[in-house]
């Protein structure tokens, strides 16, 4: 699973089901020992896994479910569209179980036993299983809605640097780079420049590769845009102009003859080229050459 790929609410997820997990192990009842006591005398109190009665399916109810939910909800994305447990998508399986889990850390409020020798309080275990098994069902519910909790957890706070794909820096060490065709935003003198391209310019956007920007005078001897003769049309119909693009989450690539198996997973931080676009899809083609059809393109980055 690719890290870039995680959302801000996928990192608050993970945080809630890693206190969960904590909290089983702390006391979930407590009372005031009197001073003097001795220590051999001093009652046990029982963690999560140590209830057998009254909330004796607290730990599977809350503890454990939340942790299959994170996983079903957070790995589920990686995993191709086609897979389904129980003829249901892990995300839409995981947003059930952490549901189940905000609505039994709730239940734990309400299993505080009668003890007549002591009275018995909260203690940190239940207290933070309930606030965490809460911020769980929240978030579970509503990151895909809240802009906030969509935003990639590595793409900081602010707005992309020009010429860098949602925090990502083109170019960097492991990155494959484009080679040749069309330059990609954020060229570096030395490296593959469009047809007509300055080293460190980029093309203006709706610019057809090879034409001068503005300000820019055309090349001696450099080739020129074919233009389009009457009877022809560019790929998609009307005038695109292919482009450099980023995707703000993992998105699968699918095949242009409509199988069901992506062929490759747009990952955030990494340019792609849109070639052509059909209806609301784009045809877009990766730094390696493989090319597909990216069927959801909203809040996509343009370069």
């Amino acid at each position: 699973m690719n890290i870039r790929s995680l959302t801000r609410g996928d990192a608050v997820m993970i945080g809630a089901a890693v206190l969960l997990l904590i909290a089983s192990f702390l006391e979930v009842f407590t009372a005031d020992i009197p001073d003097g006591v001795p220590d051999s005398s001093k009652p046990d109190f029982p963690t999560m896994w140590d209830m057998s009665e009254g909330a004796g399916v607290a730990p599977f109810a809350v503890t454990l479910l939340g942790l299959f939910a994170v996983g079903a909800i957070v790995f589920g994305r990686a995993l191709p569209p086609q897979v389904k447990l129980f003829g249901i998508v892990p995300s839409q399986l995981g947003l059930g179980f952490a549901l189940a889990t905000g609505f039994s850390s709730l239940g734990l409020l309400f299993t505080k036993p009668d003890n007549e020798g002591a009275d018995l309080e909260f203690g940190m275990g239940l207290i933070i299983s309930v606030l965490a098994g809460l911020v769980l069902a929240v978030v579970a519910l509503l990151t895909e809605t809240v802009p906030a909790l969509k935003a990639p957890l590595m793409g900081g706070g602010g707005a992309p640097m020009p010429g860098a794909p949602y925090g990502g820096q083109p170019g960097q060490p492991g990155q494959p780079q484009p080679q040749g065709g069309y330059g990609y935003p954020g060229q570096q003198p030395g490296q593959p420049q469009p047809y007509g391209g300055q080293p460190g310019q980029p093309q203006p956007y709706g610019a057809q590769p090879g034409q001068p920007g503005p300000g820019q005078q055309p090349q001696p001897g450099a080739p020129q845009q074919a233009q389009p003769q009457p009877g022809q049309h560019a790929p998609g119909g009307g005038d695109f102009q292919p482009f450099w693009f980023a995707v703000p989450v993992a998105r699968p690539l699918f095949p242009e003859d409509g199988s069901p198996n992506p062929v490759a997973e747009l990952a955030p931080g990494t340019w792609y080229l849109a070639v052509e676009q059909r209806g609301q899809a784009l045809v877009a083609q990766t730094q390696d050459g493989r090319r597909g059809v990216l069927q959801d393109s909203s809040g996509i980055q343009r370069g």
